[in-house]
């Protein structure tokens, strides 16, 4: 029997006229926002040595940041459904736009904190975009439009290529008399930049938008919510694109401190994790299309966990006793382990590469099983996600601490891939001991009744 993929496009299955210029706007205005929502992760350095800062004080100023940038994605996925997510995504970009300008005004600690928290709205762009694309997309292709629009990742490189540039080229100018250089004036090109795309957004998308939740019921955008799949999907979505937004935080000062290259090298070597994490993403909506999300993920989540699993391992050796025989001393280094920074930094790439095809199979589980609460279920998921990316970095600089070992940071998200791996690999197994063999072709039975609350 043919598979809906099998298919030609029906008449239903084509794009309307309008969705190409909502998937180019949104990915664009996405991509800028993440971008300004990760600044943070170059500028903490600079913002450190300025007013003396602790590494667990720069933590949570990225944290902050990615808190606010998840807590209002339900609320943000829910709205676009009802309202269209062109108005949504909008307002998100004026209101970035204001609080990434104020950054460049801080004078301390406190007021970056509250700054960083405040920019945070522009992670909340993520839901708001993935609802609006799925209500222009037909369900087909909704795979790739996801994935081509999650690609928008990619704003966390930006400020990794021009920041450190620009930091050090402009530091101890001032420009017009009031924008002052150095890592101040990172933030206020933004600021310029979003009110551009704000402009571009406005006259280049339909003003007739799709609004598939307008005039229902909230209680039924928020019941799938009820289900534990959908937890079970946040779960996954922290893994593969909370650990990215850690990480691609967390690294620049990483390879600072740990292998001793400049801020400009740790940045770029940085952008080599940020662009497969963010590039491939429209790849794995390809995969998921064409061979199923559950596929995808296991594969996702078997080269997650090898490759952390290399990366946590620290450097040293194991000494044991021995027979005088082998050694006069009566002891004997075994099983050395050292990972250089051209090694560390493949592994990192190939991490890279998972979490970004990952992220995207997550995303084709959504409008599939939920094609009427894209919003409320994609805002839950993203939510997640995100507080993932909000708890990590703290995480790893606690871990840091407690062991002295900074591949620790890699030891925890090995252990939160293999959870993921058991928890999809047991209800994979349950299901089909319920249902029939051939069902292992598909990444999931539509919700029952029966069902729904599994």
């Amino acid at each position: 029997m043919a598979t809906q993929t099998d298919q030609p496009p029906t008449e239903s299955q084509k794009m309307p006229k309008g969705a190409i210029s909502v998937i180019t706007m949104s990915t664009i205005a996405f991509t800028l926002m993440f971008a300004a929502w990760m600044m943070f992760g170059v500028l903490g350095i600079p913002i450190r040595d300025e007013f003396g800062l602790t590494d667990v004080q720069l933590a949570w100023i990225s944290a902050a940041a990615i808190l606010n940038g998840s807590l209002w994605r339900l609320p943000a996925g829910i709205l676009a459904d009802r309202f269209g997510g062109r108005i949504i995504m909008l307002v998100l970009l004026v209101v970035t736009a204001i609080f990434s300008y104020l950054v460049s005004l801080a004078n301390g600690y406190g007021m970056i904190l509250v700054l960083a928290f405040l920019v945070g709205f522009a992670g909340n762009s993520f839901s708001a975009g993935v609802a609006w694309n799925s209500a222009w997309v037909p369900k087909a292709r909704q795979g790739l439009a996801l994935g081509i629009f999650g690609a928008g990742n990619v704003g966390a490189s930006v400020t990794k290529f021009i920041g450190p540039v620009l930091i050090g080229a402009t530091a101890g100018a001032s420009y017009f008399g009031f924008i002052e250089g150095g890592w101040r004036l990172i933030p206020v090109i933004y600021s310029a930049l979003l009110i551009v795309i704000a402009i571009a957004l406005l006259l280049f998308t339909p003003r007739q938008d799709r609004k598939p939740a307008q005039g229902r019921p909230l209680r039924e955008e928020i019941k799938p919510l009820k289900q534990v799949r959908v937890w079970r999907f946040s779960l996954y979505y922290v893994a593969v694109f909370g650990a990215y937004v850690a990480l691609a935080a967390w690294l620049p000062k990483y390879y600072v401190d740990n292998f001793g290259t400049s801020l400009t090298v740790g940045a770029l070597l940085t952008a080599t994790f940020i662009f497969p994490a963010s590039l491939l993403r429209p790849v794995g909506g390809w995969f998921s299309d064409k061979i199923g999300a559950r596929k995808v993920m296991y594969w996702t989540f078997a080269i997650m966990i090898a490759a952390n699993f290399l990366l946590m391992m620290p450097n040293g050796h194991i000494v044991v006793e021995v027979s005088k025989k082998v050694s006069d001393s009566g002891v004997k280094d075994v099983m050395p382990y050292s990972l250089g920074l051209v090694p560390f930094v493949v592994l990192v790439f190939i991490l890279g590469c998972s979490m970004g095809i990952g992220k995207a199979a997550v995303y084709k589980h959504i409008p599939e099983y939920f094609p009427n609460q894209v919003g409320s279920v994609g805002g839950l998921v993203g939510m997640f996600g995100g507080l993932g990316g909000f708890l990590l970095p703290p995480l790893f600089a606690y871990t840091t601490a407690w062991t002295g070992l900074p591949s620790s940071t890699f030891f925890v998200l090995f252990l939160l891939s293999v959870v993921c791996a058991i928890w999809m690999h047991l209800t994979v197994i349950k299901m089909l001991h319920e249902q029939s063999p051939e069902l292992s072709d598909h990444f999931e039975t539509p919700p029952t009744e029966e069902s729904s609350m599994r």
